[in-house]
């Protein structure tokens, strides 16, 4: 960061050689040089550049040590700590409904996909849920791989239809560690319409395992219609019931509100700036957290202590050096 300064040096030479040949030039213009530096009295001229060129050397290692250099590596053990994080994310075909644009699956995992750059230290995983639910990815550090299976997540992923709710949390339950009764957040990204009965059974289960479950309703209130595409992605209908009344889909926000207070965690509505997203980071990473991974690492010695060491004898020595001439005495 600081090297850019190590280009004062060769000024700070072209300046001391300019200066030194001026004085020459100036001293020559009075008559013989050597009558002249016989003339400036006890002055040591060579005693003089040397003390010039101790400081400019001094002033080169001083910027190599605020630099930070780093020579050799040392093995450290490297511990990460966070908590356990599964995000289930709502592939219903209602979640292809257009009330919060491109649509609410799109919307659902851009969020998922915001909350996984905001962890750090915390293993995610991702389930993928309609009428059944399915561990998209195992708890894993590895948030790459995690982002890769968000990829490949949409509205035809899962072959049941339906939104079973309680098979989500469920099959979280059994993704989580069973010897641990904290460390453990589960996050909702559905328009909460429900079509299993048992869905508070579960809640109770997943409090009884430590487990705060945070939901963030994706859609309005007032509903939309759910459309229905061709192979190329053109709307050619919308979803009726058995009656031929076009269905429309709502944002159940009562159970949303309900599942995330039973457990001690909170609900949201989503937003066009995703402050639930921000705010559910923030509740995460308020919880206790558990050692996950202890590993062995290559870090980096620091040296710039040597180059101070240097800097600090250059100037000793500088400040000992008079510039006055050694006297002669003749017997």
């Amino acid at each position: 960061m600081f090297l850019w300064l190590l280009i004062l040096v060769p000024a700070l030479v072209f300046f001391l050689v300019v200066a030194w040949r001026k004085r020459k030039k100036l001293m020559e213009s009075f008559g013989s040089l050597k009558l002249m530096e016989k003339l400036t009295g006890s002055v040591s001229v060579e005693k003089k550049r040397t003390k010039q060129v101790l400081l400019v050397v001094a002033f080169f290692f001083l910027v190599l040590a605020v630099s930070g250099p780093q020579i050799g590596t040392r093995m450290v053990e490297v511990k990460r700590r966070g908590v356990d994080v599964i995000i289930a994310v709502d592939c219903s075909a209602s979640m292809q409904a257009e009330d919060i644009k491109p649509s609410r699956i799109v919307k659902a995992k851009r969020e998922l996909s915001t909350l996984i750059s905001k962890l750090n230290g915390d293993r995610i995983g991702i389930i993928a849920f309609a009428g059944t639910a399915f561990l998209q990815c195992p708890l894993t550090l590895d948030y790459n791989a995690a982002k890769m299976f968000l990829d490949i997540i949409d509205v035809d992923l899962i072959p049941y239809p339906g939104t079973a709710l309680d098979s989500a949390i469920e099959l979280a339950i059994k993704s989580f560690s069973r010897k641990e009764r904290k460390y453990k957040a589960l996050i909702l990204l559905t328009d909460g319409e429900n079509h299993s009965k048992n869905i508070m059974e579960s809640v109770n289960e997943a409090k009884k395992e430590g487990i705060r479950i945070f939901t963030v309703g994706i859609g309005s209130p007032e509903g939309e219609p759910i459309p229905v595409r061709d192979g190329s992605g053109n709307i050619t209908d919308y979803k009726k019931d058995k009656k031929g009344a076009v269905v429309m889909s709502k944002l159940d926000e009562k159970t949303l509100r309900g599942i995330a207070l039973k457990t001690g965690g909170r609900y949201y509505r989503s937003t066009r700036n995703e402050s639930e997203i921000e705010n559910i980071y923030d509740a995460i990473s308020g919880m206790d957290k558990k050692q996950l991974e202890s590993k062995l690492a290559s870090q980096y010695e620091d040296r710039y202590q040597y180059f101070i060491f240097i800097v600090l004898v250059l100037l000793v020595i500088e400040f000992i050096i008079t510039e006055s001439k050694k006297e002669v005495n003749n017997a």
